[in-house]
């Protein structure tokens, strides 16, 4: 019966050509169960005109040739070269996306000390800084004046990621002089991400972190067309105008085009404690807001971090706070992994795994 498939497949023409898409390597992993048969069309490139009308003549041709009864509607997986060839990211488990609606609630030094909090529980981490219009994760591991090496491997040149506290970080900052504006149009930024990501030398990871730009932007639809994002986790103050700009960022995860598991919500700056008195709780932006509106929209609150001087100065100097695992605010940012891990679970038990956007060209 394979031979029988082949063969009838042998009759069906690659358009403007004359070879056949059997001699063309195209037909793969041909499968026969009973009545029905399935099989691979690979094609050289995802903008190939004539997939649809490829379909269409090898159904047709095996229906002829092998019986009107043979089971062969939706059975016949596109496939391209590129993909086949060079998977992206093969040894990451999850890909976790850190983002927010709105600049200056701290995103960043979330997924800085995130990261860190990550490693500190044994699992192996990595960062991308897809911030590419304000790159600070260098600052906040105090690497600033570190540039990646490269290696060679099968002809391609890899970054090597910088590592501190067990996380493996790449930057967009670490080939820019820190005093450069980056005015980017979009194309160039996304394809700085791209970079980041398809020649970083990552490795297994159990989870890689990529911090995005504040808002919505070209660069979070290239991540999810370069990438399955496992989920996405967002970043909030407690104040009204930080939470009317989340409901933006889940809407976009969750609407159907792109169709992203929002994992949960991460309130930043949730009181104030002074650390002369490290019992009291000043709510300087509102109280609770954060978990109100992860309520609301029926997502889980991962965590309420403190507005801790701490944090700033651990920012600034390269020593994130989570390094720090008995302080106050090193127990918040391990609690906040641990949910983070749990939901993880949850999610990848309960759903199936996210699957790249796709580019549709009319």
């Amino acid at each position: 019966m394979p031979k029988n498939v082949t063969d009838a497949l042998r009759q069906v023409m690659y358009p403007g050509g004359n070879k056949d898409i059997v001699s063309l390597d195209m037909v793969q992993e041909i499968r026969i169960a009973g009545q029905k048969v399935s099989f691979s069309l690979v094609f050289q490139k995802s903008d190939d005109p004539n997939i649809e009308s490829l379909i269409h003549q090898c159904t047709e041709t095996i229906r002829i040739q092998l019986g009107q009864d043979t089971d062969i509607e939706g059975n016949i997986t596109v496939k391209f070269l590129h993909n086949l060839e060079r998977p992206v990211l093969p040894g990451v488990k999850n890909i976790l996306a850190i983002a927010s609606g709105k600049g200056g609630v701290g995103k960043s030094t979330i997924a800085v000390n995130l990261a860190v909090a990550l490693a500190n529980s044994g699992a192996s981490v990595g960062l991308i800084d897809a911030d590419i219009f304000g790159p600070s994760v260098p600052i906040m591991f105090g690497a600033e004046g570190e540039r990646p090496a490269m290696r060679k491997e099968r002809n391609r040149d890899l970054i090597v990621p910088v590592e501190k506290y067990g996380v493996r970080f790449l930057s967009i900052g670490f080939f820019v002089a820190p005093e450069s504006a980056l005015i980017w149009r979009g194309p160039m930024a996304s394809n700085a991400l791209k970079q980041l990501i398809t020649d970083g030398d990552w490795g297994s990871l159990d989870y890689l972190l990529i911090d995005l730009p504040p808002g919505t932007s070209d660069i979070h639809l290239t991540l999810v067309q370069t990438v399955p994002v496992t989920a996405a986790v967002i970043v909030t103050t407690p104040q009204n105008i930080a939470l009317a700009d989340v409901v933006k960022g889940v809407s976009m995860f969750q609407s159907p085009s792109v169709h992203v598991p929002v994992l949960g919500l991460v309130e930043n700056m949730s009181w104030f404690t002074p650390a002369e008195l490290p019992g009291n709780k000043y709510y300087i932006f509102g109280k609770n807001g954060g978990k109100k509106l992860a309520d609301d929209l029926g997502i889980i609150l991962l965590g309420q971090i403190p507005l801790v001087q701490s944090i700033r100065e651990g920012s600034d100097e390269g020593t994130p706070s989570a390094l720090d695992s008995s302080s106050v605010v090193g127990m918040a940012f391990a609690e906040l992994a641990n949910k983070v891990m749990e939901q993880l679970k949850i999610r990848n038990s309960l759903q199936e795994p996210t699957q790249k956007v796709k580019v549709t060209r009319k």
